[in-house]
């Protein structure tokens, strides 16, 4: 039987006026975080291209699914990592979340900035499995915003792919609200998450841990129903003086067909 593992992970921009926790003291921290847990899937969320390839040059048993795109340097973008000695990257693309979804950088609903979704169709080694990683970052301000992003990240994928999906990320929004119940009903997903009954928490602590518990998850991994989850938890781990990985807990999560 096929374990698969997955994080997804809000690494946090590089802000030089993070103090203590400036992208310099985070990114071994995050490293180690991923090392340890050994993913097959990595998406991460809100590096710009040369914070990404810094990630990606740390990360020596993971592969950055990048071949597809032209960076733009102003741009945050939601990246796949995977791991090559367990899946094959058959294609990848991304979509941007926007009137003109082909159009890279393309903004539109009132969103912020420019926000995407990225993709890749991918075979698992072991199994010959055929299956879509999507991994996202929606609009951080407006319900309305991200609900019309949504619409357009459905709409794209439903147009690409026919297999078993996987969607990941942060949503910036409450898992109790109409956005998940529209994802999981039109691919026919589950939140393992709910599935387990675990209470509601925040994902995002802004740097204050524990010290920030009440709140709602606003990172999620949706998986096929076909699939069962074995382990989901946030990694909670602070370190030296305090100093957190990112501002967002990471997402970790063991996954196998059913």
């Amino acid at each position: 039987m096929v374990n698969l593992k997955l994080i997804t992970s809000n690494i946090r921009f590089a802000n030089s006026g993070d103090g203590i926790h400036d992208w310099s003291a985070r990114l071994p921290l995050l490293v180690e975080i991923y090392k340890n847990f050994g993913p097959d899937f990595l998406g991460t969320q809100e590096g710009r291209q040369a914070q990404i390839n810094e990630l990606d040059e740390k990360l020596v048993d993971l592969d950055l699914v990048a071949g597809h795109r032209e960076w733009i340097d102003e741009r945050m973008y939601p990246c796949i990592f995977i791991n090559p000695k367990t899946i094959e990257v058959n294609r990848s693309g991304d979509i941007w979340l926007s009137e003109t979804p082909g159009v890279a950088g393309s903004s539109s609903f009132e969103s912020a900035f420019p926000r995407l979704c990225t993709w890749a169709e991918v075979t698992l080694k072991k199994s010959g499995q055929k299956m879509m990683m999507v991994n996202t970052h929606l609009d951080h301000i407006l319900h309305e915003t991200r609900k019309k992003q949504i619409d357009v990240l459905i709409n794209e994928v439903k147009k690409i792919n026919q297999l078993p999906l996987f969607i990941m990320g942060d949503f910036n929004e409450s898992p109790l609200t109409e956005i998940r119940e529209k994802l999981i009903s039109s691919f026919d997903l589950k939140d393992p998450w709910s599935e387990k009954n675990f209470p509601e928490e925040t994902s995002h602590h802004g740097f204050n841990g524990d010290k920030s518990i009440d709140g709602f998850r606003i990172d999620w991994i949706l998986i096929p129903k076909h699939f069962e989850c074995v382990d989901l938890h946030l990694e909670k781990r602070s370190y030296k003086d305090g100093v957190y990985p990112s501002d967002h807990y990471p997402l970790l999560a063991t996954v196998i067909p059913k």
